[in-house]
Parts: structure tokens; sequence; C-alpha cells
């Protein structure tokens, strides 16, 4: 790793967010971004995702806390912190009587970038809008539409690219299309910023995770790291004979009783030493408990999320 790509490209400290209500959208968020990552933000709705999302793009205003973007204060220096960023809002908000091409054409102008067709030639391609190019934006279907969003975004060749809620509301296809832009874009070395509600998609995009509650960053963790810390795994036994309570003589073990008292299920900590399982399997023998077949699971990202937040509930 380079020393320029071990510096974080995005500073986050003590950024507060307090509306005229008194309501207290951010709570002293601190947070880097390593460049050229993909970071996952996750929260519940109202927990301060787009609040966030919107201060480092300038497009909201901080009560009170300091962001760098790629060495850039986005207060006082905004337009240089702007030029870098990309922005694919949740909402669909559009030029409903341009055309796709003037549409991206005006926005890479208006972050001062020479024309280049060839670009957002491509862009338009890799999101199926290149047949598109000349119809109205108001023709559209809400995920063409979203598209377009996305073309916008990209047209100004952003080093740093935001992700507010894209798949909300798209089809299978544009999703696919767009996380494999994501990819390409991220192995071109752009960093990308998401939030999501499928929770499965930040499994399998992120690098790292970050969760956010009630406007508090209640943890950033690397998606692996988050996973073996917080993640438990479970040995599910199907029984022989149904039960209708666990013994007392299994009562040192994590157990509980499931499906009708088909299923004995034990969780463990992948990280001890000991996981208890040899310990587990010979007090079923002893006490006569037999077992038709087992099986393990281990948490997915969304059990975490779930667990994190609701401990802050």
């Amino acid at each position: 790793m380079t020393a320029e790509n071990s510096v974080p490209i995005i500073f986050v400290r003590g950024v507060n967010k307090t509306y005229a209500s008194d309501f207290q959208a951010l709570k002293k968020i601190n947070l880097e971004i390593k460049r050229g990552e993909i970071f996952a933000l996750l929260g519940p709705n109202g927990a301060g995702k787009t609040t966030l999302i919107s201060i480092i793009c300038g497009i909201v205003k901080a009560t009170s806390g300091t962001i760098i973007a790629d060495g850039h204060d986005t207060v006082r220096d905004y337009r240089a912190a702007r030029a870098i960023i990309g922005l694919v809002p949740q909402e669909l908000h559009t030029d409903s009587f341009e055309s796709v091409w003037a549409t991206i054409k005006f926005s890479r102008g208006l972050f001062g970038k020479a024309p280049n067709a060839a670009y957002l030639e491509k862009v338009l391609r890799d999101l199926s809008l290149w047949d598109k190019r000349n119809e109205k934006i108001m023709t559209l279907s809400g995920g063409m539409k979203r598209r377009v969003l996305i073309a916008k975004a990209l047209a100004h060749e952003p080093t740093i690219l935001f992700l507010d809620e894209p798949s909300a509301g798209v089809d299978v296809e544009l999703r696919h299309d767009m996380w494999r832009m994501v990819r390409e874009l991220r192995a071109q070395g752009t960093t990308i910023i998401l939030t999501t509600h499928y929770i499965e998609e930040a499994e399998d995009m992120a690098d790292r995770i970050g969760v956010i509650s009630k406007g508090e960053l209640i943890v950033v963790e690397d998606k692996e790291v988050l996973m073996r810390k917080l993640g438990k795994k479970q040995l599910i036994l199907n029984l022989q004979k149904k039960l209708d309570a666990v013994p007392a003589e299994l009562a040192a073990h994590a157990l509980t009783l499931s499906a009708g008292g088909a299923d004995l299920i034990f969780t463990y900590d992948t990280q001890l030493e000991r996981t208890g399982i040899t310990t587990l399997l010979d007090d079923l023998n002893r006490v006569g408990i037999g077992f038709r077949d087992l099986r393990t699971e281990q948490s997915s990202l969304e059990d975490i999320f779930v667990g994190l937040v609701s401990e802050r509930s």
C-alpha cells in the first residue's frame, strides 16, 4: 500500500446535526473512509444515514464538526470537495423535460469538466441507457430514471461515489448492472460509500461496515472481523424424539429447542479454543438423547445488525 493509499480519503470529526425543532439527527460522528474501499452504512429508517451523507456532500450544513474529502475541507473549500464527489440520491429528482444525453452532459459541465462524449457514452452503455439517450426523462420508467441518476453522478468522473439506498424500488436487472458497475469502479480506484436496506448486498459488496442508530455510529468494523466478532454459530441437532424441555442434566450448555421440540440448538463462539461441541455430544449420549442429523449455521450480517440496533433501543 502506498503512502497516499494509506491516508483515509474522508475524515469526519465530531459532526453533530441539530435541526431547528431541536431534533438531534447526528451525535458526535467520527469516521474515516479508506481510499478505494466499499463502505456500507447500515441503519434503520431515521437513523441518520441520509443526513450524514448529505453533510459530507455539502447539501446539508452540520451544526458542528469538520469533514475533509481528499484533502479538501467541505465547508471552506466546498467547490473542490464537491468536484470529486458523486451522489446518487435516494429520491428521484431529474430534469423531466431534458433528454438523457443533455442531462448528463450538463452534469459534467457543471463541475468544470471538459466535454468527453466517449466517456459519457461508456457510462450510458454500462447502465443500458444508450438506446434511451435522446428520450426525455419524463417518458422513462422509474428504473430507467434511477439509472439516469447514477449516470449523472458519474458524469464528472468522481473519485468518491455515494449511493444512498440505490436499490430501493429497482428491478433485479438494474441491481445486477449497478453492482457490476460498482465493482468495476472500485477496481479503478473509486471509493464507494453506500447505504442500503438490502443487507445481503452489503454483506456481499462491502469491505467495511458502519452501523448507525438514533444518530450515533455504534460500530465501524471490517466486514469479516465484524462477522467473526459478533456472529454466532449454531449447531442444530434434529432429534430422534421430540423434547418438551431441555433436560436439567444439559443445563450447563447454551441450548434451546425449536421446531416444536424436534430440534436442539447449541449456540457457541467460534473464537474460543474449545467450542464445547465434543462435551455436548458426550452429555447427549450419556442422558440417552439421540439425533438423526446435524448442521451448522452462521449468523448473517442482518442478524448482527438487528442485534446491535436492538441493544441500543
